[in-house]
């Protein structure tokens, strides 16, 4: 035992030794007493750190006032670490999220990580490469590491040289700087991309051709609709910076350190660096002109993505007060309207130079996205095309629309499946869903009218709600096919489990707002909500069986579970006896239907036809006796039903987290949010010793890392003696199990895949197989030969061996045997 212990000792000191000769990190020489201006060079790392893993940063020297600064920085990584306890921590807040990507904001650490495109959208709205390392060190406890210094020159040199511009419904490549342009026009992707107008030569347009030449626009004054703010006027505090910012609490005066509270020096660099609308346009010297060359409007993504990878992101701002093409949209809020601080900010993020940039704005559900989006669409006073996922929140916008805005209603039109409109006069707005335009199939006569209408023009704002859903194979083409000079997206959840959530960098525009959901919900903006995770353990001959069987039917049986049936019925009595209004998510519809019909509630999912869902939830606002309604995965986005204040789950969409966040938004808008003492409730109800335990888990990981904390409940007091418990018998529950295992396998996949804005012959299909009417309908199932022959089910099968035959060692015939080896 000695000797084996011996030999391990020798391996580890070994693999030490290996790891020592490699010079892969960066080294930090301490030259100075205090740690300024320290030394970055390459070297070889302590032993140590490769033992504890690649996060120990002990080797950093702190500098002598470091109790007095918030931020943490490591080297290798880039993550950033901020102390929320620190007195200056909602200042440095505001700037981490303007450079950083945010990756956890419980209560009192934050973490954030510097990335290129963080950093592309830092630049987008103002803020300078030197700036940004200057505030970066003032409120770092350690010395910037010179690979992050680099990495964000590197990352920030380029950044804001190149812009997109949709002029006459044309887009040109635009700067003021000649050689990039001339640079980027080496690149092949680029140059095939290029417009050349009829009668040109290839020569002419080439790489070393003549670009169009213009005067650049002079920037005024901006007032955003409803905040009466102007932009800021050279010559404010924005063309200064302050030498030096006083941080500190250290005893020692020769360190600089006074106070540890934001000094007035402290709150002018912050609005100086932070604050956008106290931003100079560059462009604004009348001299200043601008170089351009014109693209294909089928080549826009694909140029986009190309100055993506060349580190020269393209900027897309429209000049709106000076388009004298485009007629103008009169239109603005209406006196009662008031925009909350964080809406603001946003907005000011988006107009801070005097023209509109395209980007998105990330708010918390119930945080007024909508406002938001119309605030700008108010400012720009042009015509807007807005893009919903469904019918429901199509009419929604409309509605929200008319309430916000002094618009009369027969200039906002909708296109949907069951309405084409087309607004009055020669700017309104269109409100549709990403299906209805982005559909590649035929189309009838009126609908292909109506994107004749909408590609035939250009459109001054697109406004793109749940933009998380745009990077899709179906959705993005609806960027390049709609000509128009700003992109706004919104959403509430900027991830997606595909790893394309990075291309709409390219496909919208940069991040430019990030709200922070706890300050919300501590300010009474949103709700505060008990997150909790029910677990219903799985009777018996129930787990028994999701031993045995595939995949879809353990997932129909988990969800069936008749425990998670009981828990279900208990917690919506146990809530409507307080007064609550509950919304039950099942994505699965064939348990959406089974819980509904047993319950005796309403449902809806994608095959309830437009009147039937609107019946249901307004009687849901409205009527006093109905206080929960069942919802399919159709209502995990853009519903407004700020009357809900509880919410159970009882099936999800795997392990997605953007859903899981996406259906407790639907509470965070509750009506009762500013009541003293309210809390809104979150259930999630999962079978005990299943795969849905790691879903869960898995799925909760998003709101986490926003700073909620989810409570398990393991036992659900008073259950047992409830009455009119459902299937409480073991009869009960058997009869539940045989229907179960009988359900086709369509059936236990069954998930809300119809598309509510697809067409209505699909709609109408689907609610006559869900009601057992089969008459003059077709399904359409995988199936082979056996299946034709009623052989589908058989479970015995017998194959002749190689080799064997009618006697020993008999031989096959060559087709038999190529047959025989693909089988196997």
């Amino acid at each position: 035992m000695v000797d084996k212990r011996r030999g391990e000792l020798a391996a580890e000191e070994a693999k030490r030794a290996r790891l020592a000769d490699s010079p892969t990190t960066y080294q930090y020489n301490d030259d100075d007493d205090d740690g300024e201006g320290a030394d970055w060079s390459m070297w070889k790392k302590d032993s140590v750190s490769y033992i504890f893993g690649t996060n120990d940063y002990t080797y950093l020297k702190l500098k002598s006032d470091h109790a007095s600064r918030p931020l943490w920085i490591c080297p290798e990584s880039g993550v950033i670490i901020l102390e929320a306890f620190s007195p200056i921590s909602d200042q440095a807040q505001d700037f981490l999220t303007a450079i950083g990507e945010p990756i956890s904001r419980p209560s009192h650490i934050h973490e954030y990580k510097l990335t290129a495109y963080s950093l592309y959208a830092a630049v987008s709205v103002g803020l300078e490469t030197e700036n940004i390392i200057s505030v970066l060190d003032r409120l770092s406890k350690v010395p910037i590491p010179r690979p992050i210094e680099d990495f964000i020159r590197q990352c920030t040199i380029s950044y804001g040289k190149v812009k997109l511009v949709l002029k006459h419904n044309k887009y040109f490549v635009e700067s003021s700087h000649p050689e990039t342009l001339q640079r980027l026009l080496k690149d092949s992707v680029i140059r095939d991309s290029r417009f050349i107008e009829y009668g040109e030569s290839t020569e002419t347009i080439g790489v070393n051709g003549s670009l169009i030449n213009t005067k650049a626009p002079t920037g005024k004054d901006l007032t955003i609709a409803g905040l009466k703010k102007p932009a800021a006027q050279p010559g404010s505090a924005a063309e200064s910076q302050p030498d030096r910012l006083i941080l500190g609490g250290d005893e020692n005066p020769e360190a600089g350190a006074e106070t540890a509270a934001p000094t007035a020096v402290e709150d002018d660099l912050f609005n100086t660096v932070v604050t956008v609308e106290q931003e100079v346009d560059e462009d604004d010297d009348d001299g200043d002109r601008v170089h351009a060359f014109q693209i294909r409007s089928e080549c826009v993504e694909e140029v986009k993505k190309r100055c993506n990878q060349l580190d020269y992101p393209m900027l897309e701002e429209y000049d709106f007060r000076n388009d004298q093409l485009n007629p103008n949209l009169d239109m603005d809020l209406k006196p009662i309207t008031a925009i909350r601080p964080y809406q603001e900010k946003s907005l000011n993020k988006m107009f801070g130079n005097g023209r509109a940039r395209s980007g998105i704005i990330v708010l918390p559900c119930g945080a007024g996205k909508t406002l938001v989006g119309i605030t700008a669409a108010c400012t720009i006073k042009k015509s807007v095309l807005c893009l919903c996922t469904s019918s429901v929140s199509v009419m929604q916008w409309k509605q929200q629309f008319l309430h916000w805005s002094n618009l009369p209603e027969r200039q906002v039109a909708v296109f949907t499946s069951d309405q084409k409109e087309r607004f009055a006069g020669e700017a309104g707005i269109v409100i549709s869903t990403y299906s209805m335009v982005a559909n590649t199939r035929k189309r009838s006569y009126e609908a292909q009218k109506m994107m004749d209408f909408l590609h035939g023009r250009e459109w001054g704002f697109l406004l793109l709600d749940e933009v998380h859903v745009v990077p899709a194979n179906m959705f993005r083409r609806v960027v390049t096919t709609i000509a128009a000079h700003a992109k706004l997206g919104l959403t509430a959840t900027l991830v997606r489990e595909d790893e394309k959530i990075d291309d709409l960098n390219f496909l919208i525009g940069p991040k430019l707002y990030e709200a922070n959901w706890m300050d919300l919900s501590s300010q009474g903006h949103i709700a505060t909500v008990q997150c909790a995770e029910v677990w219903c353990d799985m009777t018996p001959e129930f787990y028994e069986q999701y031993l045995q069987v595939n995949s879809r039917k353990k997932m129909l049986l988990y969800v069936m579970n008749p425990i998670k049936f009981q828990a279900c019925q208990y917690l919506i009595r146990y809530h409507e006896q307080r007064g609550d209004k509950i919304i039950v998510f099942a994505d699965n519809v064939y348990a959406l239907i089974a819980y509904g019909k047993q319950l005796g509630l309403p449902y809806i999912y994608g095959g309830t036809p437009q009147q039937e869902r609107m019946r249901i939830l307004h009687q849901f606002q409205h009527n006093p006796n109905l206080n929960t309604i069942f919802l399919s995965k159709v209502g995990d986005t853009s519903i407004d039903l700020p009357e809900a204040t509880c919410l159970i789950q009882v099936s999800s969409h795997y392990g997605s987290r953007r859903q899981e966040a996406q259906r407790l938004g639907r509470i965070l808008r509750a009506k009762r949010r500013n009541d003293e003492g309210f809390n809104a409730f979150f259930y999630s109800l999962v079978s005990k010793d299943t795969q849905e335990m790691y879903y869960s888990t898995k799925r909760q990981q998003f709101l986490i890392d926003q700073g909620y904390a989810f409570k398990v409940i393991t036992r659900l007091d008073g259950m047992d003696e409830f009455p009119g418990l459902v299937y409480r018998s073991r009869a009960q529950q058997m009869e539940l199990l045989n229907s179960v295992l009988l359900a086709s396998d369509t059936d236990a996949n069954l998930g809300d895949d119809l598309a509510p804005d697809e067409d209505d012959l699909n709609r109408r299909v689907a609610n006559r197989r869900n009601n057992g009417d089969f008459s003059n309908t077709a399904r359409r199932t995988a199936g082979s030969m056996k299946s034709l022959s009623g052989a589908d089910r058989m479970a015995y099968a017998e194959y002749n061996k190689m080799g064997s035959g009618s006697g020993a060692g008999a031989e096959q015939h060559p087709l038999f045997k190529k047959q025989w080896n693909n089988r196997r």
